[in-house]
C-alpha cells in the first residue's frame, strides 16, 4: 500500500542460518506449504532442502517469508534479544547500542503511548531512584488551598470537574486537616498513599494537576507522583436493593401525617425517579409559568406542562453539564399542588436524610433504585432512562429526543397508576 514493511531496516547478517531456517519452518506451519511455494516461487524439492538446511536461506528468500509474518511472531519464533539485535539496538557482544536507545527514548517526547510505558516501567523497576531523583524538586513545593484552586477544580479540570458545592467543601475540610501546609515529599507521598480515607487521594491528585497547570512541578515529577498516588479505588461489585414496598407505603404514610414537606420530597423522588439534590432544588425553584428552550434540540417548552386529563406533569429542570443531569422532572397533579404551596422552600439534604433515620424510614437515596425498578415494569427501559436523566446509558441524539419525549410522556400515566395502586393510596 506504500507503506514500510515492518521488516524493512533489519540487519538481516545477524541472523544465523538456523534462525532462518526457524522463521521459514514457522511460515510453513502457519500457512501450509502451497502457499510458501507461491511466495518463494520454488519447486517442492527446493523448499524441501531449504526447510531440512540442506540448501541456505538467503536474504531474498527470507524478505520473502518475512512478509507471511507479523513482528509478533518474528520475535516469538526467535526471541526478544534477536529482534533488538536486527534492528540494531543490541550489538554482538549483547550490549545496547546506546545511540539508538536514546533516539527510541527521544520519541517519547511525541508519543504519549511510549511516555506512559517507559514512566510505568521506570516506578515499577527504578522506584528508588526516581525518588531520589525528584526529591530536591519536591522540597520546593507547598501545598496551600487557594481560591485559584477551586476555580481550576470547578473550570479547568480536563476531565470531570468538581462543581457540587458539598464536594468541594468535603475536599477543603480533607485538605486542611491533611495537606495544609505541608512540603510536598517522599514522606507525604507515602502518607496520602496508605491513609485510611481514600478520598485524600483525589484530593491529593486533583492538587497535582492544579501544580502542573501552573508549571509548578515539571512533567516527570506530575508523571510519577500520579503514577504512584492512584485514585480512590470504586468496587465494581454487584449490590443487591431488594425492593420491600412495605418499608417504601411506611415511610410514605409517615411523611404524609407527620411532615407534609418531606412528603413532597419524597413524592417527587418517587414519583420522577429523581435524585434528592435534583428534587430539592425543584422545589427550591419551582417557577411554572417561564417559556425555555431545551439546548441542543431546539425545542421551545413552557416550564411546566400538565395533562390535566392523563393526571400528571413535567418540569423542565435542565440541569447538564459537568453535574449529574436532570432534564424533566415528572410527577402527579397532587405532587404539583403540594409544589405550589411549598414552592420556594429551601430544605438540606442532610435534614432529610437525619430525620429518616431518626423515625426509622427508608432513606431517600433509595427511592430513585425503587422508582427505577418499578418504572422499567411499566414502560420500556428506554423511555426510563430518558425519564430519570439517564442519559450517560442513554446517549439521546438530537433527532431521538422529541420522540423519547412523546413515549415518556404516553407512558408515564401507567408507571402512576402502578405507583397509586401500590404505594400511594
Amino acid at each position: 500500500m506504500g507503506s514500510r514493511s515492518w521488516f524493512e531496516g533489519l540487519d538481516l547478517s545477524k541472523l544465523t542460518p538456523e534462525d532462518r531456517v526457524r522463521l521459514l519452518r514457522y511460515a510453513a506451519d502457519k500457512h501450509g506449504a502451497e502457499r510458501v511455494l507461491e511466495v518463494l516461487g520454488v519447486s517442492k524439492v527446493t523448499l524441501w532442502r531449504l526447510l531440512n538446511g540442506r540448501s541456505p536461506v538467503d536474504d531474498g528468500k527470507l524478505l520473502r517469508v518475512l512478509q507471511l509474518l507479523t513482528p509478533q511472531e518474528f520475535e516469538s519464533v526467535l526471541g526478544v534479544a534477536k529482534r533488538l539485535a536486527t534492528a540494531g539496538i543490541l550489538r554482538e557482544d549483547g550490549t545496547v547500542d546506546y545511540a539508538t536507545a536514546l533516539e527510541v527514548l527521544a520519541l517519547a517526547s511525541r508519543d504519549e503511548y511510549l511516555k506512559q510505558a517507559i514512566l510505568r516501567f521506570v516506578v515499577q523497576n527504578f522506584r528508588e531512584d526516581l525518588r531520589r531523583a525528584l526529591g530536591m524538586g519536591l522540597a520546593h513545593v507547598v501545598f496551600r488551598w487557594e481560591q485559584g484552586f477551586e476555580e481550576f477544580l470547578r473550570e479547568r479540570k480536563r476531565r470531570r470537574k468538581v462543581v457540587d458545592p458539598s464536594t468541594v467543601a468535603y475536599y477543603r475540610s480533607l485538605f486542611s486537616k491533611h495537606l495544609e501546609g505541608k512540603t510536598l515529599s517522599e514522606e507525604l507521598v507515602e502518607y496520602v498513599v496508605n491513609h485510611k480515607n481514600k478520598w485524600l487521594r483525589n484530593v491529593f491528585r486533583h492538587y497535582v494537576q492544579y501544580l502542573y497547570y501552573l508549571r509548578r512541578v515539571p512533567p516527570e515529577t506530575y508523571g510519577w507522583l500520579m503514577e504512584v498516588v492512584p485514585s480512590r479505588g470504586y468496587r465494581l461489585d454487584v449490590r443487591p436493593y431488594p425492593i420491600d414496598l412495605g418499608e417504601v407505603r411506611k415511610a410514605m404514610d409517615y411523611l404524609r401525617e407527620s411532615h407534609e414537606l418531606y412528603y413532597l420530597v419524597y413524592r417527587l423522588m418517587l414519583e420522577g425517579g429523581l435524585r434528592l439534590s435534583h428534587a430539592l432544588l425543584v422545589l427550591r425553584g419551582f417557577s411554572p409559568g417561564e417559556v425555555v428552550e431545551v439546548p441542543g434540540v431546539g425545542l421551545e417548552t413552557e416550564r411546566l406542562v400538565c395533562f390535566e386529563g392523563r393526571g400528571f406533569c413535567r418540569y423542565y429542570v435542565g440541569v447538564r453539564g459537568a453535574q449529574k443531569p436532570c432534564e424533566w422532572a415528572y410527577f402527579s397533579l397532587e405532587t404539583r399542588r403540594l409544589l405550589e404551596e411549598y414552592a420556594g422552600e429551601s430544605v438540606d439534604r442532610n435534614s432529610v436524610r437525619k430525620y429518616a433515620r431518626r423515625h426509622g424510614l427508608l432513606p431517600p437515596k433509595h427511592m430513585r433504585k425503587v422508582a427505577w425498578r418499578l418504572m422499567v415494569r411499566a414502560m420500556p427501559r428506554e423511555v426510563a432512562r430518558f425519564v430519570q436523566g439517564r442519559f450517560g446509558e442513554l446517549r439521546v441524539s438530537e433527532a431521538r429526543y422529541e420522540d423519547l419525549l412523546s413515549e415518556a410522556d404516553e407512558h408515564y400515566p401507567e408507571y402512576l397508576r402502578l405507583l397509586q395502586n401500590d404505594l400511594l393510596r
